[in-house]
């Protein structure tokens, strides 16, 4: 299972604020199989199947331009591991046990 930061900022829109574009892309992640993610205040983390999840990031880059954005920046962070299982519940659980 890997794991996939993005973020998705529209440009040039004339508004400071992105809410919107990201409850766009969460309402698109409710529909999407196969994946879990978490919204986090910078970002989305996405968990699955490596190849589910860039198909998943290209729908996710083009949210903002189905709203009406003309220019779109999208940055992302993959987490690839194959020695273990790696799930963001798992991330979370590995730094709160050693607090």
């Amino acid at each position: 299972m890997a794991l996939l930061e993005i973020t998705v900022a529209p440009l040039g829109t004339g508004d400071t604020s992105v809410s919107k574009y990201v409850a766009a892309c969460h309402k698109l992640l409710e529909l999407e199989e196969g994946i879990k993610y978490q919204l986090t205040p910078m970002s989305t983390v996405i968990e699955g199947d490596i190849d589910r999840l860039f198909e998943v990031a290209k729908k996710l880059h083009n949210v903002p331009f189905q709203e009406g954005a003309m220019r779109v920046s999208t940055s992302m962070k993959i987490d690839d591991r194959r020695d273990k299982e790696s799930t963001i519940h798992g991330k979370i659980l590995s730094v709160k046990s050693k607090l």
